[in-house]
């Protein structure tokens, strides 16, 4: 069973919870897109089927479900994040894993513009002076479970994070995420992770801040005393040829 298998079966016994969860989960997943031939670069062409419910595309969450669906087939490996935001406003469905898995899943199109603009949204950028950290307190666990399952598919982007209540100058109160160490560049990805955590979490968690440090600094050491640690994995070494869309810097084009 994989994660997408998992988290369809959730949602179909669940709620709301479950149902966002599920989005998030196959935001995050790589997904491997059947196309109509050959990338040329960097620029795919997906292969479109006309179903009943209108024209819709097709993705697996394994590269052996892809090929048991059509084997030999040209495909595009990316997130569904990635995809989610080439599909928006195409007016094309998105099929997952159709007939060939649990997870199998028709999102129409409404459902991926639904899914592109919940992650399109950037964090707001803002300067405080922290007076005080302290231990977490009152955050839901749901919330928790999130941030401990979105910072597992960043590895190799920081070495590990910390969550803290904090009080800021002018004695307003909160609670922040300090990434220690991130990979020069990463900032960005990881406060939008975190950012997608809240937004899929289905509480009204309202605000965490996100800031970063070096492992140096003195309050990374405060922060040890008081603050919950999340550990962010190592990376694996790449293996193999590059598939077309598998490099985030380089992603495929919808032609």
């Amino acid at each position: 069973m994989t994660m997408l298998d998992q988290a369809h079966a959730d949602m179909q016994s669940g709620g709301d919870a479950e149902r966002l969860r599920f989005y998030e989960r196959f935001a995050d997943a790589e997904l491997f897109l059947l196309l109509a031939h050959e990338a040329d670069g960097t620029r795919i062409v997906p292969r479109v089927f006309p179903l009943e419910d209108g024209p819709v595309v097709l993705v697996f969450d394994t590269e052996e479900r892809l090929a048991a669906f059509a084997d030999g087939a040209d495909y595009a490996a990316m997130s569904g994040r990635s995809l989610a935001g080439l599909l928006a406003g195409r007016k094309l469905g998105l099929g997952l894993n159709l007939g060939i898995a649990p997870s199998s899943f028709l999102m129409e199109p409404g459902g991926v513009d639904w899914l592109a603009d919940m992650l399109q949204g950037t964090p707001d950028e803002a300067e405080t002076k922290i007076v005080e950290v302290g231990t977490p307190v009152g955050l839901p666990e749901a919330l928790l479970s999130a941030i401990d399952a979105k910072l597992a598919g960043l590895s190799g982007l920081a070495r590990y994070a910390w969550l803290a209540a904090v009080r800021y100058q002018g004695n307003r109160l909160g609670h922040m995420l300090v990434f220690t160490d991130p990979v020069p560049g990463a900032e960005p990805a990881l406060a939008q992770a975190v950012r997608e955590a809240l937004v899929f979490s289905a509480i009204d968690a309202g605000e965490l801040d996100v800031t970063f440090l070096k492992a140096s600094d003195p309050m990374a050491a405060r922060l040890a005393k008081v603050a919950l640690r999340f550990d962010l994995p190592e990376p694996e070494a790449p293996s193999g040829p590059a598939v077309p869309g598998s490099n985030p810097d380089r992603p495929p084009k919808l032609r």
